[in-house]
């Protein structure tokens, strides 16, 4: 009789490109989650939950990962048979979805419709550092409207977002720039007509900020050595041709009327780029009118977006900030949120131009900039904790649970193994709970019960002298009457 093989364990890892999430992590999340909405809701912006599958003609290919499979999505055919089945996605980001629910429900929202959405979005690209398949976005969009009041709007509200979650005025800007001066610059090249020429030369102009000036005109033309001493072929063009792109990214001056001045230069006699131009004077114009001085917000050529379906506007929210890399070298933290304006991603479903703006809020990387920056994280407190010293009494440690949980106090019952009274006090430090209720059958019969302040109990351990043990007791015997009392004074005394 042949010997059946045995199954072989499946692997307990997270997949590539992914990772898990826990408690404070979570609960972290959620509560910069509920801020940007609270400041998106301000601002009039309705709440969507859209669907986190879509078809991938729906969501279209507009992601610059043309050499990662299915060009970046994580895509599957829905039926067995390969000529019928549509082929679906998991979402990359919420804009393109919002395209599908505003072409598909457009007589029975409102024009413009504002609304904001939040969630996980999924891309297959290459993971490293920091870098995963599945983050958290919030975006806040306008469609309906063409003017650029919506634009200045989405960055002003994007600056009001990051100081509410905790990065000051100084720590970041707020950089504009607009895919129509740039199309006007391509133009000047003689490139407006060559698709594979200019989306090229966007990713280049998109490594500015890594390779400066220089690294930027040989990366245009023969190309260059990088860091590692390989060398990275250029794009071919010519020292004339390249000329344009790298006025355009040298435009920024010291105010806005200046760089604006700088850009009208860049794309010449180009009417789109000088309608660019003109879009961004507006916007700056706004921007001043509402408060929004070049401390916040500031006109910036060298910003881009990777995404393809931008055609006006696009913004870049960047921190400032510096920050220690896992090397131990000095860099800014860098972006953190990004959108623009997308006229044309409504036009596929319905044939008609609905333009459109918005905004995505990258979630886990601002929450890794506040922990960067000292203003997240550490310990979070955990439930009140009451302990089991009569497993036949499990219903008087439920009915006190009871009652704080009824008082707002987070609070659970030790569900383990009662016998070792010790490994409930374990359980209870490594839950990082500030109390623990102790009723024994002694307690019980004097209808008292024990409270000890663990958080002071810890402290008293690692520092304190025998005398300063007694005069600052953690452990207080109360009537059972006085248990949420006693509870809270102890909960106030621990967050003074």
């Amino acid at each position: 009789m042949a010997k059946i093989k045995k199954q072989p364990r499946p692997k307990a890892e997270t997949p590539k490109g992914f990772r898990d999430y826990f408690g404070t992590e979570v609960t972290e999340r959620t509560q910069m989650l509920r801020a940007i909405a609270e400041v998106y809701h301000r601002y009039g912006f309705e709440a969507l939950e859209s669907s986190a599958v879509e078809t991938v003609e729906a969501l279209g290919k507009f992601l610059p990962d043309v050499d990662r499979p299915n060009e970046g999505v994580f895509a599957w055919q829905e039926a067995d048979d390969e000529d019928k089945g549509d082929w679906m996605a998991l979402r990359y980001d919420l804009t393109a979805p919002l395209a599908r629910v505003y072409a598909q429900y457009r007589n029975d929202l409102p024009t413009p419709y504002r609304r904001y959405a939040m969630g996980p979005v999924w891309r297959n690209e290459k993971p490293g550092p920091g870098r995963f398949r599945q983050f958290y976005q919030c975006d806040a969009d306008t469609v309906g409207t063409a003017s650029m009041a919506a634009d200045a709007e989405i960055c002003a509200m994007l600056s009001d977002t990051l100081e509410t979650v905790g990065i000051p005025r100084g720590d970041y800007l707020v950089r504009i720039n607009n895919r129509k001066v740039l199309n006007g610059v391509l133009e000047a090249m003689g490139l407006s007509d060559d698709a594979a020429a200019r989306d090229n030369v966007l990713r280049t102009i998109d490594k500015f900020d890594k390779v400066g000036t220089n690294g930027v005109r040989e990366l245009l033309t023969k190309g260059r050595l990088d860091t590692s001493g390989a060398f990275i072929d250029g794009i071919g063009l010519s020292n004339d041709q390249a000329e344009p792109v790298l006025a355009f990214l040298t435009s920024r001056a010291d105010d806005a009327a200046a760089t604006l001045s700088n850009l009208r230069a860049a794309v010449g006699a180009s009417t789109v780029g000088a309608e660019g131009v003109q879009e961004l004077e507006t916007i700056a114009t706004l921007m001043d009118a509402q408060g929004y001085g070049a401390d916040r917000v500031v006109i910036d050529p060298s910003v881009v977006r990777g995404l393809g379906y931008y055609t006006g506007p696009v913004y870049e929210a960047e921190l400032t900030f510096e920050i220690f890399d896992e090397k131990g070298r000095k860099r800014q933290f860098g972006s953190v949120s990004g959108g623009g304006r997308y006229d044309d991603l409504v036009k596929r479903f319905t044939g008609q131009s609905v333009p459109a703006t918005g905004v995505s809020i990258g979630v886990d990387r601002l929450l890794a900039a506040l922990h960067a920056k000292g203003r997240m994280g550490g310990d979070v407190t955990g439930p009140v904790v009451v302990t089991v010293m009569d497993r036949d009494r499990m219903a008087d440690y439920q009915a006190m649970v009871s009652e704080l949980r009824n008082a707002g106090i987070r609070a659970e019952v030790y569900l383990g193994n009662p016998k070792n009274f010790g490994n409930q006090l374990k359980y209870a430090d490594k839950r990082n709970s500030p109390i623990a209720v102790i009723e024994g059958g002694d307690e019980k019969a004097n209808g008292i019960i024990q409270i000890k302040d663990l958080i002071l109990g810890a402290k008293i351990a690692e520092s304190a002298t025998l005398e300063e043990w007694k005069e600052r007791p953690s452990q207080f015997e109360v009537p059972r009457d006085q248990l949420v009392a006693k509870v809270k004074e102890i909960l106030d005394g621990q967050n003074a």
